[in-house]
């Protein structure tokens, strides 16, 4: 467990001291946070890169489901946006990344790492146990 807390920290030191107020198009939210690593473990854990990859209702690279894109057209509309995005989306990574992003700066405001992997892969009643395998998949390579 130690081992676990202390990569945990030590990405977080990376993540922090890397992160210059990138632009949400670079992988930032609004707090400047990069999510540019996290993302692209993600994406090779969920679909090795590839972003016509398709599991059931999961498209893209980083595997995103149709409710996914409704939540995330939910957040835009409480944010008074005219953006939306589109099912089709889900097969363009960049328009992947600024959901994943969007949904973070919504639901993940202190830009916790371990929330954001768990949350991604079991929703936001995610269950430490359920996603514990999910979890070190996408650790290892932050590392």
């Amino acid at each position: 467990m130690d081992k676990l807390i202390r990569k945990v920290l030590v990405t977080l030191f990376i993540l922090t001291a890397s992160s210059n107020a990138f632009a949400s198009e670079n992988g930032a939210g609004r707090s400047g946070f990069n999510w540019n690593p996290v993302m692209d473990a993600i994406i090779e854990v969920e679909s090795e890169g590839n972003p016509r990859a398709v599991s059931g209702n999961s498209c893209g690279a980083m595997q995103i489901t149709p409710i996914m894109v409704e939540e995330c057209n939910n957040i835009l509309k409480k944010k008074k946006s005219k953006k939306r995005y589109k099912l089709s989306d889900r097969f363009n990574v960049a328009k992947s990344k600024e959901m994943f992003v969007l949904f973070q700066s919504h639901y993940n405001p202190q830009n916790n790492i371990e929330k954001a992997i768990r949350s991604w892969n079991g929703g936001l009643r995610y269950s430490v146990r359920g996603t514990q395998r999910y979890f070190n998949k996408v650790m290892k390579l932050l590392k």
